[in-house]
C-alpha cells in the first residue's frame, strides 16, 4: 500500500522521509503520533525525541494519521519512503 502526502515545502518533505523510514536497518523510526494541530503533526521517535512535521493541509494530515495507524498497531510495516519535491510517498506492506 502506498500513500503520497504533500508537505508544507521541500524541507519538510525531506525531514519527514528521513524520520519515517531508516534504510540501513529497514525500520520505522516514528513510534507514535503525539499531537495534531491543524496541518502540523507532532511525532515521537524511537530515541524518545519529538518532532514536528508541517503538511500542506488537514486532509494530508488525516490521510497520514490513518495510514500510519496500522503500522503503530504492528499490522503493517513501512518498507520505503521517497521524496518528490514537497511530496513524500510512503510504502507499507
Amino acid at each position: 500500500m502506498k500513500l503520497r502526502v504533500c508537505c508544507n515545502d521541500k524541507y519538510e518533505a525531506q525531514k519527514f522521509a528521513s524520520l519515517i523510514y531508516l534504510k540501513d536497518n529497514n525500520d520505522t523510526f516514528i513510534t507514535n503520533i503525539l499531537n495534531v494541530v491543524e496541518n502540523e503533526l507532532v511525532v515521537s521517535l524511537k530515541d524518545k525525541s519529538a518532532h514536528s512535521i508541517l503538511l500542506k493541509d488537514n486532509q494530508n494530515v488525516e490521510a497520514l494519521v490513518d495510514f500510519l495507524q496500522s503500522v503503530f498497531e504492528k499490522k503493517h510495516k513501512i518498507v520505503g519512503a521517497a521524496t518528490f519535491q514537497d511530496e513524500v510517498e510512503v510504502i507499507k506492506e
